[in-house]
Formats: C-alpha cells, sequence, structure tokens
C-alpha cells in the first residue's frame, strides 16, 4: 500500500489562507502548497518537521495563495510548479493587488511548469493528480492524492460553502461543474483541505452544502 501524504496546515496572511506543507515521510521530502505570505513561518515549519522542501506548489494565481513564492524559490532555489496557464494575467497582477490590499511587496513568477488536467506531480516518491477546476479562476487546479483520500482545492470548495466568481474571469456555472463533474466523483470519502477555514469531506459537502448538494443542483 503507497504510503500517505502528510500535510500541515500553516494559515498565513491576513486572509488566514491555508498554506499546506505535504511530504513522504519515506524521504521526507516534500511541497508547501499555495505560499501566500509571512515566509519565514513556512521555511521554519519545514525545518521543524524535518523536510527538505524540492518544490513549490500553486493552486491559483490570487495573491493570497501567492505571495510569497517568488521569494522562496529564489531564496530555497526552488521550481515552481502550477497553476494552468489561464490564471497568467492573476500572477502578473500580484505587485500591483499586493499594494492595493496592502500586503508585503510581492513579486510575479513565471512557473517552471504549468499544469494540465491529467498532469502528475511528484511530492517525494508520491504522486499526486493534477485536476483542472475552472469557475473561481480560469486556471484553478486541485492536487488530488488517491491513496491517501485527501485533496488539496485551494478556493474551489469550502465546507458549507465554494468559491467566490465574481473575480475577473470567473464564472459560476463552471465552478459548480467543476466541483460537480471532477471533484465529487473522486468519492465521499475524500477529505479536502481547502483555501480558507476547516476541513471537510466531499461527501459531506454533497449532502448538505447549500451551493453545491445534490438537493441544491436538483441531482
Amino acid at each position: 500500500m503507497q504510503a500517505k501524504l502528510q500535510v500541515e496546515i500553516l494559515p498565513v496572511t491576513p486572509f488566514q489562507q491555508n498554506c499546506s506543507l505535504i511530504w513522504d515521510a519515506a524521504t521526507m521530502r516534500g511541497a508547501l502548497v499555495d505560499a501566500g505570505g509571512e515566509a519565514e513561518q513556512l521555511i521554519a515549519a519545514a525545518s521543524r518537521r524535518g523536510v527538505t522542501l524540492e518544490k513549490l506548489l500553486v493552486t491559483h494565481g490570487h495573491l493570497d495563495h501567492i505571495g510569497v513564492v517568488a521569494e522562496l524559490a529564489e531564496r530555497l532555489m526552488l521550481p515552481i510548479e502550477g497553476p494552468h496557464e489561464d490564471d497568467r494575467f492573476w500572477i502578473e497582477l500580484l505587485p500591483e493587488l499586493a499594494r492595493q490590499y496592502g500586503f508585503a511587496p510581492a513579486r510575479s513568477f513565471t512557473p517552471q511548469r504549468w499544469l494540465e488536467h491529467g498532469d502528475r506531480v511528484m511530492v517525494g516518491g508520491l504522486g499526486l493528480d493534477v485536476i483542472h477546476c475552472p469557475g473561481h479562476t480560469p486556471g484553478h487546479v486541485v492536487f488530488f492524492h488517491a491513496p491517501s483520500r485527501l485533496a488539496l482545492v485551494g478556493d474551489v470548495l469550502f465546507q458549507g460553502s465554494i468559491g467566490r466568481t465574481d473575480f475577473p474571469r470567473g464564472n459560476h456555472a463552471d465552478l459548480i461543474r467543476s466541483i460537480r463533474e471532477r471533484l465529487f466523483p473522486l468519492g465521499d470519502d475524500v477529505t479536502f483541505v481547502p483555501g480558507h477555514g476547516p476541513l471537510s469531506t466531499f461527501g459531506a459537502e454533497r449532502r448538505s452544502n447549500p451551493f453545491v448538494s445534490d438537493a441544491a443542483v436538483g441531482a
């Protein structure tokens, strides 16, 4: 049986964004998913866990998810993987948006690898499936480790809610379709780490989420 993906959630930024430190316990090699801010805290967490960071993963291009990606990539000489290239415009807007929202100065970046639906990313010896889930942003991706029944979903889905779609190039219908057709079929037993707030399962949201449950969509 394949080893489980290890996860520590590290809320960062005034938006309390869930940055995730993920790692393979067999190799102690790992990655940061959505390094939105507080670089020193993120580096310290990896050190405390004894994790050697080997890459930075990005679900989408909003500033609270990418604020220190460029800084960490440069300081630690790490490659960046994700999101889908349709979020390039968000990443390019990062310096301006950081100023507007009162965040620390932030630099845009170009990932070493833009991700497509069906790709896989490696963390240590563990492979995560890449699922393109547009709606909140056009280039949003989700990382799914099937053996662990664990998904890192960014701002697609939350406990009792869904991602906003009133940002540029957001699309409500696309978001509902992403959740219903690409996430829920992974299984009711899948636990997900959202971009903000507490963990939940796809099954719990399919049963009771007021926006995307079976009852809400008439399924």
